[in-house]
């Protein structure tokens, strides 16, 4: 049997130079390549040397926010410093929501400018 792992997700986004900067001081990530898309459009690669985020955007590609759930519930990152994420998303404008503590750890969520839900939970 085949084994995997997960190497990237692909979001789109109204300004991935804001994303971008949010989630490399949100996550400590780094910029791993930047450029125009195969189809149109500019991308950004933030993450690590084994994964990464690209945030994409085009002309015409988000219009207004997406709506909750649609087409995806939400995108999960780990953190080893859930207070001082807080603060990062705080300090971005966005406000964090549904602070939770259970099993296997803590948590809280926020959504993004495009309405992107993010949860960022810390196992510690």
């Amino acid at each position: 049997m085949p084994t995997g792992r997960l190497e990237h997700v692909n979001i789109t986004v109204s300004d991935p130079e804001r994303s971008a900067a949010l989630l490399q001081k949100l996550c400590g990530w780094h910029e791993r390549w930047r450029g125009p898309s195969q189809l149109g459009g500019w991308t950004i690669h933030v993450g690590s040397e084994a994964d990464y985020l690209a945030v994409y955007t085009r002309e015409g590609a988000v219009e207004g926010r997406f709506a909750k759930g649609q087409p995806l519930n939400h995108v999960g990152v780990v953190v080893d410093d859930l207070d001082a994420a807080e603060a990062v998303v705080a300090e971005a404008g966005l406000v964090p929501f549904n602070h939770a503590d259970y099993e296997p750890g803590r948590r809280f969520y926020f959504f993004d400018w495009d309405g992107i839900e993010f949860e960022v939970a810390s196992y510690l």
